[in-house]
């Protein structure tokens, strides 16, 4: 068995165990197993295991690696969770089934022109800067009413919300102010947790996990 099979089986193992800690009845959350940087022949094994959800953080990278794949298994669904630039929208609405990084007006409105263009419809997430960090994308948390309602103002299919906590801190505070928000807006998925904190993230019902070092092992 490869090692990235191996590396995944037991966080599905360690997952499945802090529910049976917390007595949660919510439903397991989804891996998003990041394969940015990774080579395809690297990921194969979890393809053929029949892991289906994969992270990449740039749209041409992801499109050069998984079009052919995707071609011929329409089940593997491909996430945005990198920074997406308004001159590769065409391009990222085309190809990827989730867009984890809406951060502005702008972008927005440019995804809604092109999904009315293309006749298509990414899910997305709207990253939310959680931590009021002046370096990171996101709209902060006391904007989410008015952005929201004007990315439902352009059809777009809002899910959820996504955040990365600030490094260095303890994540935990900040999980707990999405639960909230997401409770508050009855948002269906939540998007939080990667390698490092996922346990805490599942304990603040998040439904998307971005695990990327935990399968795959460190980036060179």
């Amino acid at each position: 068995m490869h090692e990235t099979v191996k590396n995944l089986i037991n966080i599905q193992k360690c997952i499945k165990s802090k529910l049976i800690d917390l007595k949660q009845n919510s439903r397991i959350p989804k891996i998003i197993a990041v394969s940015k940087t990774f080579k395809i022949d690297h990921i194969m094994p979890l393809i053929k295991y029949g892991h289906l959800d994969f992270g990449e953080n740039k749209v041409q990278e992801a499109i050069d690696k998984w079009s052919e794949i995707k071609s011929k298994n329409n089940e593997i669904k491909i996430h945005l969770i990198g920074k997406l630039q308004t001159n590769k929208v065409k391009l990222a609405v085309k190809f990827f089934d989730f867009i984890h990084s809406l951060d502005n007006e702008k972008l927005a409105k440019k995804i809604s022109e092109e999904q009315n263009k293309q006749k298509l419809k990414p899910k997305i997430f709207i990253q939310v800067n959680i931590g009021n960090e002046k370096q990171k994308s996101g709209i902060n948390k006391d904007n989410l009413k008015e952005f929201y309602n004007y990315c439902k103002s352009l059809d777009l299919d809002i899910i959820g919300i996504m955040c990365l906590p600030p490094f260095g801190e303890d994540p935990k505070k900040y999980f707990i102010e999405m639960k909230i928000l997401n409770e508050n807006f009855k948002f269906k998925e939540l998007s939080m947790g990667m390698s490092s904190d996922f346990l805490n993230a599942i304990e603040y019902n998040s439904s998307y996990l971005r695990i990327g070092s935990s399968i795959f092992g460190q980036r060179s």
